[in-house]
């Protein structure tokens, strides 16, 4: 999953979607300098992970990936999918999405001094984009593959990866009605152990 997905799961706690955030620039035990509920979202991002990696649609839906881009699915869907979240984020959330982003950018900023240098860079990048409500637009998305695509150290197809999405459009949008609420469910029971 990526950002927004990351963020709405998390649940109202802050300090939980802090972490959920980081977990993309956090490698191996995070920081025990962290406030705990920080490193605990740390660890929910790496399980909605590892569940999103193993759930059947998912994997179904990786596996309908033709070569070249079957090798970058799990980058695309996650991005994807967090298009087909901010698409329809009013059926998931009584917060409007752009009231969701704005209020999760500020939450980053107000954290500042405790980013790595890579989200502190994402997180400008989120400002000029209006993410992670602007990946409700293909366009956004399209921007989003470019910019991960130059990132990658050998040469992909990411950045061709929007028209791949679009071709599939419905039985990605099935795959994610039909996952994402067990994703959903998971985090909360996940949350409520901690």
């Amino acid at each position: 999953m990526n950002v927004l997905a990351h963020a709405f799961l998390a649940g109202g706690d802050a300090e939980l979607r802090l972490g959920g955030v980081l977990g993309d620039f956090v490698h191996g035990t995070p920081d025990p300098a962290l406030p705990p509920r920080v490193r605990e979202g740390i660890h929910l991002h790496r399980a909605i992970d590892s569940f999103t990696d193993a759930h059947p649609e998912v994997r179904a839906a990786r596996e309908r990936m033709q070569p070249p881009f079957r090798r970058y699915a799990g980058i695309l869907l996650d991005v994807w999918f967090d298009h087909l979240l901010a698409r329809d984020f009013a059926a998931w959330s009584d917060v409007p999405l752009d009231a969701f982003s704005r209020s999760l950018r500020g939450e980053l900023h107000a954290a500042e001094a405790i980013l790595p240098d890579g989200l502190k860079r994402f997180l400008s990048y989120m400002d000029r984009n209006d993410l992670p409500a602007g990946y409700a637009n293909v366009e956004r998305v399209a921007g989003a593959f470019a910019g991960l695509s130059q990132r990658l150290s050998r040469a992909n197809p990411v950045a061709d990866g929007v028209p791949v999405l679009q071709a599939q459009a419905a039985e990605l949008e099935r795959t994610f009605a039909n996952f994402f609420p067990d994703l959903r469910r998971f985090s909360e029971a996940r949350i409520a152990a901690m």
